[in-house]
C-alpha cells in the first residue's frame, strides 16, 4: 500500500507543481464545490495511477487542484463506496495520497437520511462523532507504522476546533445548521423502517453509506477532520416508501449552495 500511495503522489506531482494544504470530499450532489475555486487543475481519475473510478450518479470522478482565497485545496469530485465492490483500502486510498501531497486538514461532506426529529430534508448538520456499523474495517491487517499507529484514538474524529469556527461561520451568515452523530452502513439499500429505528436507538441522528472509512483513515494519519451531511431524506413512515437515488440527489442540489459558503468560508478563514 505504501509503495502505491508514492507511485500516486509522484505521478500527481510530476503532472502539477501544487501542494495542497486542505482536501475536501464532496459527497452526493455536492460536486458544484469546485466552482468556488479558482481551479488550475483537474486530474480525471481513470488518468491516475491505482485511483479507482467512481461508479454512482452525482459523482463526476477527478480530483480538482485550486485556490480559495490564499489557501491551497484539493478537492474530489466523487468519493468510492464500499458497495460499489472496492476494498476499503481502495475506498480510501485517496486520503492517504492526499496526505502526502501535502493535505493537513480534511473536509467531508455526504447526503444521509435522518432520523433525529429535529432535523427536516434539506436540513445541514455538522458531524460531532460517528458509529461504525460497517462489515469491513479500512485498518485491519497489518498495520504500517509509516502512515500512523496500530490503535488509533478515535476519542475526536472530528475537530472540535473546526466545529467550534464552522458554527461561528454559520452564524455569521445566517446558515440554519444543527449537530449529529452519523452512523455508517453499508448499503446500497437505502434502509428499512426497522433499521431507522435501529439507527436511532444506538444514537445515531442520521445514517448513510460513506465517510466512516475515509475519517479513520485520515485519523490515523493525523489529520484534522470536519464532516457535514445534508439530510436527503427521514427514515420515518410518512416518507420512507417514496425515497429514490434521484430525489437524494435533488435534496442535496438545493441544500448545496448553504453548504458550499460553509465549507468555502471555513477553508478560507481558517
Amino acid at each position: 500500500m505504501f509503495e502505491k500511495v508514492q507511485q500516486t503522489v509522484n505521478y500527481i506531482r510530476e503532472k502539477i507543481a501544487f501542494e495542497p494544504r486542505y482536501g475536501v470530499i464532496l459527497g452526493s450532489g455536492l460536486g458544484g464545490f469546485t466552482d468556488d475555486m479558482e481551479v488550475e487543475h483537474v486530474l480525471p481519475y481513470s488518468e491516475i495511477p491505482n485511483f479507482p473510478v467512481s461508479t454512482v450518479e452525482g459523482h463526476k470522478g477527478a480530483l480538482v487542484f485550486g485556490r480559495i482565497g490564499d489557501k491551497k485545496v484539493v478537492a474530489m469530485q466523487g468519493r468510492f463506496h464500499y458497495y460499489e465492490g472496492y476494498s476499503m483500502q481502495e475506498v480510501t486510498f485517496p486520503v492517504r495520497v492526499m496526505k502526502y501531497l501535502g493535505v493537513e486538514r480534511l473536509i467531508v461532506s455526504n447526503a444521509s437520511g435522518g432520523v433525529n426529529p429535529h432535523y427536516r430534508v434539506g436540513s445541514i448538520v455538522i458531524l460531532t462523532d460517528h458509529i461504525n456499523l460497517m462489515p469491513e474495517h479500512p485498518l485491519r491487517g497489518k498495520n504500517d507504522s509509516r502512515f500512523g499507529p496500530r490503535f488509533v484514538n478515535m476519542s475526536e474524529p472530528f475537530s472540535r476546533r473546526m466545529i467550534s469556527h464552522a458554527k461561528n461561520i454559520a452564524y455569521e451568515l445566517e446558515i440554519e445548521v444543527k449537530e449529529g452523530v452519523y452512523l455508517g452502513l453499508q448499503g446500497p439499500t437505502f434502509e428499512t423502517l426497522a433499521e431507522y429505528r435501529m439507527v436511532k436507538a444506538l444514537g445515531g441522528d442520521c445514517v448513510g453509506m460513506s465517510t466512516v472509512p475515509e475519517v479513520i483513515v485520515a485519523r490515523h494519519m493525523d489529520l484534522e477532520t470536519f464532516g457535514v451531511s445534508v439530510i436527503t431524506d427521514m427514515g420515518n413512515e410518512e416518507s420512507i416508501g417514496t425515497i429514490t437515488h434521484a430525489e437524494v440527489l435533488e435534496a442535496a442540489r438545493e441544500a448545496e449552495p448553504h453548504v458550499r459558503k460553509l465549507i468555502r468560508e471555513l477553508i478560507a478563514r481558517d
